[in-house]
């Protein structure tokens, strides 16, 4: 078995943990942002929900205001019929008070409309209420599960970058010059397994001559095709150390 291919897939298998860390490592702040930002959310619906409860209040009081202003007018006006001596002007008041009490009931039905439109306005900012503290918890409960995540995955990132310079160390320097050229160009992938003649990285095809080369060994090869570094997938022994990685 070529030393030099067991170490470039040693590397690659490195190199492939390493990318999938990564990968991870950007996607965990991300779920965070996502999470807050559904916190966000909730936040400003139930504060968008608490002024119209604080409107509906406000509301509330300035009829309940302008309907103890009536009622006094009409206490007032009560207390006038007892002086008045015309029928004329007794009609005239009888007349005011009557519209007054008109007024009275359409503000006191005004007022149990906007009462009603408060309770439900109320309830509905406590099951919001009940529904963002739940929601707070699972956050504050998956921030910090991505947060552990985060620190066993920097701790697995600086063992990988120490196996991956030990493989490192066991290639040639123009051949690692090579396989990061290679790795750099082609998706972070440098080698390919080529199993019954098709190249696993580009899906082309090698051809027979280069393909039977493959299998006796002995030389280095790239695909044709990709350029990756390849080498035969159905070599018992290169399988082995694929698994191992």
């Amino acid at each position: 078995m070529d030393q030099r291919m067991t170490s470039l897939i040693g590397l690659q298998n490195c190199d492939n943990r390493i990318m999938d860390i990564q990968a991870k490592k950007e996607e965990g702040p991300l779920k965070i942002q996502r999470l807050k930002e559904v916190l966000d959310e909730m936040d400003k619906r139930l504060e968008a929900d608490i002024e119209k409860f604080e409107e509906s209040n406000r509301k509330r009081r300035e009829v309940e205001q302008d309907i103890e202003e009536i009622e006094n007018r009409i206490e007032k006006s009560n207390e006038k019929l007892t002086n008045i001596k015309s029928n004329k002007e007794y009609q005239a008041a009888l007349k005011e008070i009557e519209g007054l009490g008109v007024k009275k009931s359409l503000l006191e039905d005004k007022a149990i409309d906007i009462m009603e439109e408060s309770e439900i306005l109320e309830k509905r900012n406590i099951a919001t209420n009940t529904e963002m503290e739940k929601f707070k918890e699972e956050f504050e409960r998956a921030r910090d599960e991505i947060l552990e995540e985060l620190k066993a995955l920097d701790q697995e990132l600086v063992n990988l970058e120490k196996e991956r310079e030990r493989f490192s160390r066991l290639i040639d320097s123009e051949l690692l010059k090579s396989y990061d050229h290679i790795k750099k160009h082609r998706r972070g992938v440098a080698i390919s397994p080529v199993i019954k003649g098709i190249c696993q990285a580009c899906h082309m095809g090698i051809p027979p001559q280069k393909f039977n080369e493959l299998i006796r060994g002995g030389e280095l090869m790239n695909c044709p095709h990709c350029m990756r570094i390849i080498y035969w997938g159905e070599d018992e022994g290169l399988k082995e150390v694929v698994e191992k990685g």
